[in-house]
């Protein structure tokens, strides 16, 4: 029996290093509610790894920014204390608090390229903090950060001290904040969603790396997630937050494997299985067809020569048959996305076929694709971005039909229609896009693909960012849209748990190429591909997550 691999708890055994106690933080007027976290007690012990678990919302977030005072404008912490070797944090002055941010209390954000300064080298940002809080010179800060990075095991360090935010993968971006966090030893470490967007690979190296960095260092790690998967590899203990406040706190197996709150067994129930549901037939029917298709990008260089060759899609065939959801998973780079794009048109290959029907998607003009890319449509990953904010929702889920000749009153009509076939209130389409939830706009992305009635749907990363209840039910809508409609659909995502849930097929992709392709049931339960092992060895807390899975009492206890 597999158990969690997080190391066994050390919280009863060290003093508490930094108390919340009864923090309440409030929110401006006009808010939806007036507190983000309310009566808030928690306790972190040196040497301890406490994952603070809840969806958006939930306060978790505004837990970190609260203990190191930097709430957003017009948030107050409004109650309690935030005690830090025996300060209370919110009494002290900014200049006081400046000292311990960074040196005694070190932070690492969700989004790195958000965080870090574009127009600043790598290294100079993370020596920027032995400029601040040391006297050493700039030959001793340069020692510095190259072992830093080092340490957090960047590749060619020299090279990567020179490089710009953007010059970097994600993963080695986030690497750069650990070691920046980490470039004055601080007693705290406080870890906001750290691995959300990386690949499984990459957030199974980060995973690794704080814990391995907090057994050497004995740093005490505030790790706020929503994933349960991480919380399984790494946490000692785990709190769990609803609505600003804390609804269960626990040790690490008690909380995944008997967890007490209806909240925390419907956030575990909701977590996707490895294990695929039994194969179900599909289709000797195509309705999509892709042969040899290539993208290569080409960068730097002059007049063509010396210029850098990616090719980004090398040759990729894959059969997408009718009323079947084809998964297509790899880490970034893989050329996943790249294909996507390439099926409805937004990048144009160098080679191949994309083929629905008797028309060729992939050889047609852009005056020629108007009347057949509307047989193909996508439902992108953000859809905050991907919505025009200026515009009301229901303008943007008619803008489709408008564009192909429909009368806007009547294009309205089916956009209230659409609102209701996918669990949104039609009363709702005079609202901007701002005014919804990240899982109600991405139920808005998808009613605008669906607006011109598409044969083939095609989403790119669509639940990546949704918090697991959230991803639960768009997953669950997907696959009743799938039915109800007879859409046949290619589902790109980095998550294989996802992939595992509604995927017919899955084709591996990997640096451009298909590795492994078939029935999602035998690529997940019998990958013949090192690559293929390799990312769903990968995957954080595969072990409980496939227990869990595999002995339905406990199953049914989270239900």
């Amino acid at each position: 029996m597999n158990a969690p691999s997080a190391p066994a708890a050390t919280h009863a055994a060290s003093a508490p290093l930094l108390q919340l106690q009864g923090l309440s933080v409030r929110l401006p007027p006009g808010a939806d509610r007036e507190h983000a976290i309310r009566g808030l007690d928690i306790e972190l012990a040196a040497n301890e790894i406490l994952c603070v678990v809840g969806e958006s919302g939930s306060g978790k977030s505004m837990t970190a920014s609260a203990v190191m005072r930097l709430l957003p404008t017009g948030v107050r912490a409004s109650a309690g204390r935030i005690v830090f070797s025996g300060r209370d944090l919110l009494e002290l002055s900014e200049a006081k608090m400046r000292e311990i941010r960074g040196a005694q209390i070190a932070m690492v954000f969700q989004e790195p390229m958000t965080a870090l300064n574009p127009l600043r080298t790598v290294g100079d940002q993370i020596g920027e903090m032995f400029r601040i809080h040391s006297t050493l010179d700039d030959g001793e800060i340069a020692q510095r950060v190259l072992a830093l990075l080092r340490e957090v095991r960047i590749p060619d360090p020299e090279a990567s001290a020179r490089a710009y935010p953007h010059e970097l993968s994600g993963g080695q971006r986030q690497r750069a904040m650990i070691a920046m966090a980490l470039a004055l030893e601080p007693r705290v470490l406080i870890a906001d969603e750290p691995t959300t967007a990386l690949d499984v690979t990459t957030q199974a190296q980060i995973l690794a790396l704080i814990r391995d960095l907090q057994r050497r260092k004995g740093t005490a790690v505030l790790f706020i997630t929503h994933d349960f998967g991480v919380v399984a590899e790494i946490a000692d203990r785990v709190a769990v937050m609803q609505n600003g406040e804390l609804v269960e706190l626990g040790p690490v197996r008690q909380v995944l494997e008997a967890p007490r709150h209806a909240y925390t067994k419907q956030l575990i129930a909701a977590v996707p299985p490895l294990a695929p549901p039994p194969a179900q037939p599909v289709s000797d029917e195509p309705e999509l067809l892709i042969e040899g298709l290539t993208k290569v990008y080409r960068t730097g260089g002059f007049l063509g020569r010396g210029a850098r060759v990616t090719r980004a899609l090398d040759g990729v065939s894959l059969t997408l048959p009718k009323g079947a959801t084809l998964g297509v998973v790899g880490e970034s780079g893989s050329g996943k996305s790249t294909l996507a794009r390439c099926i409805v048109r937004l990048l144009d290959p160098d080679a191949g076929r994309i083929r629905i029907g008797d028309a060729d998607l992939a050889t047609m003009s852009r005056s020629a694709l108007r009347s057949s890319t509307r047989r193909v449509q996508m439902v992108f990953q953000d859809p905050f971005a991907s919505l025009n904010p200026r515009r009301r929702a229901g303008d943007l889920v008619a803008q489709g039909p408008v564009a192909h000749g429909v009368p806007r009153r009547e294009a309205l009509a089916r956009a209230r229609e659409l609102f209701a076939l996918v669990g949104l209130d039609p009363a709702a389409v005079d609202r901007y896009p701002h005014e919804f939830s990240g899982g109600q706009r991405q139920r808005i992305g998808l009613a605008r693909a669906l607006a011109l009635d598409p044969e083939v749907l095609v989403a790119d990363e669509p639940v990546s960012a949704l918090d697991v209840s959230v991803q639960a039910q768009v997953l669950q809508l997907l696959a009743e849209l799938k039915g109800r409609l007879g859409l046949s659909m290619v589902f790109v995502t980095h998550d294989l748990r996802v992939a595992a849930q509604i995927c017919d097929l899955v084709a591996v992709m990997h640096n451009g190429s298909v590795v492994e392709s078939g029935v999602a049931a035998r690529v997940f339960t019998e990958p013949q591909h090192d690559y293929t092992r390799a990312l769903i060895e990968a995957i954080p807390g595969r072990h409980w997550s496939q227990r869990i899975a595999s002995e339905p009492p406990l199953m049914e206890a989270m239900r």
